[in-house]
């Protein structure tokens, strides 16, 4: 089992991505990163991470199409708040699109205020849906090839590659769709777009089980991005403690609150600050292999305090896991449809 645990945490064998969403993600100069989550691969491109964080809400666009920007926000602002978008965003005649263009701090402030003070919808799904800003996967490796093959490589190009010398390390961002939210469950489906099959098939993956655990599993784990950055990979131990009919609100000021209801694990055992989206996986003895089972969801009320105090405390010990099972049927016809 020690090899295939190693397995989980090395860049090339392991199944833990990162989602982020890009502002002009084919415009290297331009590009901008946001929206960060814990993702995971279960085969046929298909990838599962949470969905609260589709209706968080964005500060401030970097660019904005023209049609929108005159169609969607333009109707909406007064003489003077108009004059500000207008000297802040440029238009740039050959793409089409306004770019923000101010170094003053004011301005930053006054178009966020703006936005906000005409509920202007910057949620993450919105973002999408206008085509604003792109979710992708984020894959990273310490040699410039991807999975070491160069023929893979070759379809990587300047505005899907890039070294980051920083770190060490190279990028490859992959483009993925949003094909259905669970909101309940607080579970996000998406799949890999715009890649060739043989960029798919190379990314390794999880088999779903979808069985209800019980609280004496063995071998029960969570994968999560490392403790002290988002490069690294962790697999700690985790302990199911028990099982919670759950019912939380979501905050949404655009869409309207909605509630998180349903099964749930209640989990024992270190999870990172910002894990969400990370898988809880058995080893099969049968199989001999890592299954995922349940998808870290939110921070538990339960929690290790410092001097009686959340804030600065990122050593959470207990966590609400929601277990796949209660997106089985959902989940089934997606698995089916990518196979046949």
């Amino acid at each position: 089992m020690l090899a295939q645990q190693l397995q989980l945490t090395n860049e090339q064998t392991s199944p833990l991505f990162r989602i982020m969403w890009i502002q002009n993600s084919s415009e290297p100069h331009r590009r901008q990163f946001e929206n960060n989550i814990c993702a995971f691969h279960i085969g046929n491109g298909l990838i599962l991470s949470v969905a609260h964080n589709l209706r968080t809400e964005s500060k401030l666009f970097k660019s904005i199409d023209q049609s929108t920007y005159s169609t969607d926000l333009l109707p909406r602002l007064n003489s003077v708040q108009a004059r500000l978008f207008d000297t802040c965003f440029v238009l740039d005649t050959a793409t089409q699109k306004r770019y923000w263009n101010s170094n003053n701090p004011h301005d930053y402030q006054m178009a966020m205020d703006v936005l906000n003070q005409i509920n202007f919808d910057m949620r993450w799904i919105t973002m999408m849906d206008k085509k604003i800003s792109k979710p992708h996967l984020i894959i990273q490796f310490k040699n410039p090839s991807f999975y070491n093959n160069e023929a893979l490589t070759a379809h990587f190009t300047a505005e899907n590659y890039f070294p980051e010398t920083a770190i060490n390390r190279h990028t490859f961002l992959v483009e993925v769709e949003l094909v259905e939210a669970y909101y309940s469950a607080d579970i996000a489906l998406y799949r890999i777009v715009n890649s060739p099959k043989e960029i798919i098939n190379a990314l390794p993956a999880l088999t779903v089980d979808f069985d209800v655990l019980n609280d004496n599993q063995e071998h029960y784990y969570c994968l999560q991005s490392s403790p002290t950055s988002e490069i690294g990979k962790l697999l700690n131990k985790a302990q199911i403690e028990g099982y919670t009919d759950h019912f939380s609100f979501f905050q949404d000021r655009i869409g309207g609150n909605y509630t998180f209801e349903g099964l749930r694990y209640l989990i024992k055992g270190y999870f990172r600050f910002g894990s969400s989206g990370a898988p809880y996986v058995y080893y099969d003895e049968l199989t001999q292999s890592f299954k995922v089972n349940a998808i870290q969801s939110e921070a538990c009320p339960i929690q290790l305090s410092i001097d009686n105090k959340r804030e600065g405390n990122f050593q959470y010990v207990n966590a609400i896991a929601s277990p796949l099972h209660i997106i089985k049927d959902s989940l089934v016809q997606h698995l089916e449809s990518v196979t046949t």
